[in-house]
């Protein structure tokens, strides 16, 4: 009965660091998220991150449609480093939202090799004599 115990006891603590060293080694994805208020504050943002070769991260900002404003498509200063895989809008929550309720752009990146890229965003009304450039981002990723 004790032997049992101990058996038990010890494959339940073998479990555990098992666990604790997978989840450790596992691949993290990273993200960058702006909120609308971080954006009133200041128009023009940029950020820094790194990001290992092969690694997926997305970047989220604060969307909102229905003033007839949309972030322009991605620039990527080096798409031998980076590319976009994905871009999708998330509206807001609530059946149906409040008019004018912000939502979210979400980008996913893939890092290809090591280097450095800038992805470039600006928000603007895309009409002709609409407003360009209201707000920016410049994210700078450096892929390890």
């Amino acid at each position: 009965m004790v032997k049992s115990k101990l058996s038990l006891t010890c494959l339940t603590c073998l479990m555990v660091a098992l666990s604790l060293c997978l989840f450790a080694c596992s691949p993290k994805q990273a993200s960058v998220e702006i909120s609308c208020d971080e954006f009133y504050e200041q128009n023009h943002i940029s950020q820094e991150v790194d990001v290992a070769v092969g690694d997926s991260f997305t970047v989220t900002l604060c969307s909102n449609p229905s003033t007839g404003f949309e972030w322009e498509s991605a620039q990527i200063s080096d798409q031998s480093v980076l590319q976009q895989i994905d871009y999708k809008f998330v509206g807001p929550e609530g059946e149906p939202p409040p008019p004018g309720t912000p939502g979210q752009g979400i980008w996913t990146f893939q890092a290809l090799k090591q280097g450095t890229s800038i992805i470039s965003l600006e928000y603007s009304r895309p009409w002709e004599g609409g407003e360009k450039g209201e707000w920016t981002f410049n994210l700078t990723v450096v892929v390890k």
